[in-house]
């Protein structure tokens, strides 16, 4: 059933990446339609995270962002199947990198980074970092109970010159080259919720109290390279914009969690920005401090 489900998947995407990015986001209106009045898709979920997350805005404004995020995750369906397919050339053309030279420069000395970002914007243009590094760069991603989907996905990153790697090998995947003095960028999106078993530290994100992955502050410390945060800024439909923020080039001088929060406050702000493009459909406070453990 999962390789039948995938052919179909493909076969139909494939179709639609020869169309150009105008006629797709036609598409996405249709969708929008369906997705947001006829379905619902997880609204309740929706409204809630919105809600608590910004409790001093009214009920206009709310709405106003519900209605903006259906939008855009309507557009983010299309964007993504279209850079799964699409050639370097039409997709390099969907994102601008500022100032990608910060990152060469460390190479240039031999440094390896890391690099925090979120579920905002179209996260999966960032495997197109690996067309302008000189760095391997690493993507960690979250193994897929259907193969055949995850397979295909990860040999189109590898298009692009990433190397997609289990989240539970990337620290020891970091470590090994740490240690054989090559160069890496580490990809990581730092706002997934850990299973309530994994749950070590909590902080406040968004006026809520949050669990939080810790993964980028250890391979931080124990690598001891710049840690970064990467902004992304959507532009139009189709197009977004990426600057990387230094957070620090010395974790090890870091006092504990610092990292933690610097990454979690930096993510916090570009949604407060414009906050319609972050992925709130994801529940992200299904756990609670006082069930967590």
């Amino acid at each position: 059933m999962d390789r039948i489900f995938f052919y179909f998947f493909f076969i139909s995407v494939r179709l639609l990446a020869f169309l150009p990015l105008r006629v797709l986001f036609v598409l996405s209106d249709i969708n929008f339609f369906f997705v947001y009045y006829v379905f619902g898709y997880r609204k309740k979920t929706v409204r809630e995270n919105l809600k608590n997350s910004f409790p001093d805005k009214t009920e206009k404004e709310l709405k106003r962002i519900e209605l903006l995020f259906y939008r855009h995750f309507c557009d983010l369906f299309v964007e993504v199947n279209y850079v799964l397919f699409v050639s370097k050339r039409r997709a390099t053309k969907m994102v601008t990198f500022k100032n990608i030279d910060i990152i060469n420069k460390y190479y240039e000395e031999g440094k390896s980074v890391i690099v925090a970002g979120g579920h905002y914007g179209n996260w999966e243009i960032l495997s197109l970092f690996g067309l302008y590094l000189k760095h391997a760069v690493i993507g960690a991603y979250k193994p897929l109970n259907n193969k055949y989907f995850e397979n295909f996905i990860n040999k189109s990153r590898e298009r692009f010159g990433g190397i997609p790697v289990p989240m539970h090998d990337v620290t020891r995947m970091a470590l090994k080259m740490s240690q054989e003095g090559r160069p890496f960028f580490l990809g990581l999106i730092t706002d997934q919720t850990p299973v309530k078993g994994d749950i070590r530290y909590w902080t406040s994100f968004l006026n809520q109290e949050t669990p939080v992955f810790l993964g980028t502050e250890k391979i931080a410390i124990k690598t001891n390279q710049p840690v970064l945060f990467c902004s992304m800024r959507k532009v139009k439909r189709g197009r977004y914009e990426v600057e990387l923020e230094l957070l620090t080039e010395n974790p090890k001088e870091t006092k504990q969690y610092e990292i933690t929060e610097m990454h979690v406050k930096a993510l916090e702000r570009l949604i407060q920005e414009k906050p319609e493009y972050w992925l709130w459909s994801h529940r992200r406070w299904k756990h609670k401090r006082t069930n967590a453990n």
